[in-house]
């Protein structure tokens, strides 16, 4: 089976349908897909990317775009290095109000079993299992 890699652009223009010429293009790549011909793989940063579009350009809401971008992602000859860590993401940025990149973060650190992130946003409080420490704080986290 042939696999590939796919670029933000070819997927937004795909899953919006715009610009039309665009769209057709990106339809007859994500068809052979579908006719199971070629397996696409997305990696981590187009998924990234593509929050970060949607949600500053087009300006759709992060319900909208975790709820697209998981059906998307659950389709067959879709692939990414490891999708289940990456819905979860997904997840957590539409539920917990944080940037998606943060999340993604949040998501790895919980699979590997860490806790701890070095960060100056606050918003790390929000995320179940993830303990924000400021880097001026470094002497309590190594002394316990």
């Amino acid at each position: 089976m042939n696999k590939a890699c796919v670029d933000a652009n070819v997927i937004l223009r795909f899953l919006l349908n715009d610009p039309l010429p665009m769209a057709q293009e990106a339809a007859t790549l994500f068809q052979a897909v579908a006719n199971g011909q070629l397996i696409l793989l997305v990696d981590d940063l187009i998924v990234a990317e593509m929050v970060w579009v949607l949600k500053s350009f087009y300006k759709q809401d992060v319900v909208t775009i975790a709820t697209t971008l998981r059906d998307f992602l659950l389709q067959d000859g879709i692939e990414t290095a490891d999708k289940p860590t990456v819905l979860h993401a997904l997840t957590l940025f539409e539920t917990k109000n944080v940037d998606f990149v943060d999340a993604l973060l949040a998501a790895r650190m919980m699979n590997k079993g860490m806790a701890t992130v070095f960060s100056f946003d606050r918003h790390f409080d929000r995320l179940p299992l993830i303990q924000q420490i400021t880097p001026g704080d470094v002497a309590s986290f190594v002394a316990s």
